[in-house]
């Protein structure tokens, strides 16, 4: 099962990532988070999206487009994989479309997770408070006001590319997070 998790920074696209990956057995693949390691790692990659990410802006493509191409074909990702955080546009996603194509797979179902944007800042606020010992440099409200310009003017076109597939979920995320999980499983239960 390859599914791709959309929806803007702080709707919760990690935490229902977590539960797909537990509930159906398939590996998280979260560039968000392989992206923080590299720059906690301080490697080539960590030291040159260290200052982008900061900023609120998109790795380039073509890192991204790297990190991905490898990521899918270790061993964890021969049961599915759910994408959280790729793709971010329109070229991504022909990218990976191509990739997918290469192995003979193909993307089972895209879940866009639909929140209000005037909630997001207090959850994005919140979260940085509750990791207080570990803010995420990308965890402040002038960076998210920034992530979120981007994400309406680079991501929020795939609802759009994606919106003709056959099994374009949207679910509310203005729910709890565990009916926004129950309501994510019924739908990826009829996929399978």
């Amino acid at each position: 099962m390859i599914i791709i998790l959309l929806g803007p920074p702080g709707a919760g696209k990690g935490t229902q990532a977590a539960f797909i990956k537990e509930y159906f057995n398939v590996a998280h693949i979260s560039t968000g988070d392989m992206l923080r390691e590299a720059v906690k790692n301080e490697t080539i990659l960590g030291l040159t999206a260290k200052e982008i990410m900061a900023r609120g802006d998109y790795v380039p493509d073509d890192l991204l487009l790297e990190i991905i191409n490898e990521r899918v074909g270790e061993d964890d990702c021969k049961n599915g994989f759910i994408l959280d955080g790729y793709p971010r546009n329109e070229t991504q996603a022909k990218s990976l479309d191509a990739i997918l194509s290469q192995s003979n797979n193909s993307i089972d179902g895209i879940i866009q997770i639909d929140v209000d944007f005037s909630v997001l800042e207090n959850r994005i606020e919140g979260r940085a408070k509750d990791n207080n010992s570990e803010i995420r440099e990308d965890d402040n409200l002038q960076v998210m006001k920034k992530r979120l310009q981007v994400y309406v003017d680079q991501t929020e076109p795939l609802i759009s590319y994606y919106s003709n597939h056959k099994n374009f979920i949207v679910i509310n995320g203005m729910n709890d997070i565990s009916k926004v999980s129950e309501d994510i499983k019924i739908n990826l239960t009829k996929l399978k």
